[in-house]
């Protein structure tokens, strides 16, 4: 079987918007494939001619054990997509949603990458490391700490070369912030962060939030893309990028930030109804990442999913997700242990 060299996974419930059709055309000129997850309110599949379009039905009939359990009118479907592309054989998966566009720099990354190494602190203000003098911070990031500047040091120029399995990249125009910043300080402009040629290496016990909107995984990380469906909408990716980070330590790797590939011509959003889906993490993020970082986990390769458990189960034991969240976590556990991701749980 012949493998697509990167499967981009996407969701949305419209018709191809321009930046869903600038992405296939990127995709088509690298081979690539993209897989376009649907959800009960659309799209019409009529009316999609772009990439492999996943309708309400086809999800039913997914072979995944996932697909019986998750809620709809969920952002949380686009597990399937992800199951879809590890299903295919995916050497490489990017996530994006349908109001991105490729910027002309915009290309498949590999794993092995030059980075900034960041110096160790308790969290990193990533967005600032790129623009210093920008008073912005990613959704997630916590408020109290908004006006720390030990967040944002720069690192000196030193690099080196790692294995980053999970990479993210910011995003100009209308970056991945929260309702505060956009009903507080949000100057109506587009954001242009700093192109730095080498992305940033956060280093084990420096936290960052990362988003879904223009991110790489590979497959040592794929297991860590599970997004949890019993928490607000605007928490699922963020709370996962947590749970993703504290597992990512055990294996001896971090995540890198890396500058802009794509700019965001951001859908329209009621803004008080994102700080309300927000609340939830503007007073339990700093509390869920401590408790992350108590936790004992296992070292090493073949670690990964018996410590996704464990987090999952301190966020239950927490009151922070109920315990039905461990029910479709099991399901996505024993759909990668069928694809070939042993479970060790």
């Amino acid at each position: 079987m012949t493998h697509p060299p990167l499967v981009c996974v996407q969701t949305t419930i419209q018709a191809p918007t321009s930046a869903v059709r600038a992405f296939a055309d990127a995709l088509a000129a690298t081979k690539s494939a993209l897989i376009v997850v649907g959800d009960a309110k659309g799209p019409d599949p009529e009316s999609f001619d772009v990439g492999r379009l996943l309708t309400l039905e086809d999800q039913h009939l997914l072979p995944f054990t996932l697909a019986r359990h998750l809620p709809e009118n969920h952002y949380a479907r686009k597990n399937l997509g992800y199951l879809t592309a590890i299903a295919m054989g995916a050497p490489c998966i990017y996530e994006t949603d349908d109001d991105n566009a490729p910027l002309a720099q915009w290309s498949p990354r590999a794993e092995r990458v030059q980075v900034h190494p960041v110096r160790p602190r308790p969290w990193v203000n990533a967005y600032r490391l790129f623009s210093p003098d920008l008073h912005i911070w990613p959704r997630g990031f916590p408020l109290e700490r908004v006006g720390d500047p030990s967040t944002w040091d720069h690192d000196d120029e030193a690099t080196v070369e790692c294995q980053a399995p999970i990479q993210q990249g910011l995003a100009n125009g209308s970056p991945d912030v929260d309702a505060v910043w956009r009903l507080v300080v949000d100057a109506g402009v587009d954001v242009e962060f700093g192109m730095h040629a080498h992305g940033f290496l956060l280093p084990a016990g420096s936290w960052c939030p990362f988003n879904s909107q223009s991110t790489w995984w590979w497959p040592e990380a794929y297991p860590l893309l599970y997004l949890p469906s019993f928490c607000s909408f605007r928490m699922t990716d963020i709370w996962r990028s947590y749970v993703a980070q504290r597992c990512l330590w055990e294996l001896g790797r971090g995540v890198v930030f890396h500058a802009p590939e794509v700019f965001q011509q951001r859908n329209p959003h009621d803004l008080l109804r994102d700080f309300r889906d927000e609340v939830p993490g503007y007073e339990n993020n700093t509390r869920l990442c401590s408790l992350l970082q108590g936790l004992g986990l296992e070292s090493g390769p073949g670690s990964t999913a018996t410590n996704m458990r464990r987090c999952y189960q301190a966020l239950v034991e927490a009151d922070l997700v109920p315990a039905a969240e461990l029910v479709l976590l099991d399901a996505w556990l024993d759909d990668l242990s069928a694809l070939g991701h042993a479970r060790s749980v």
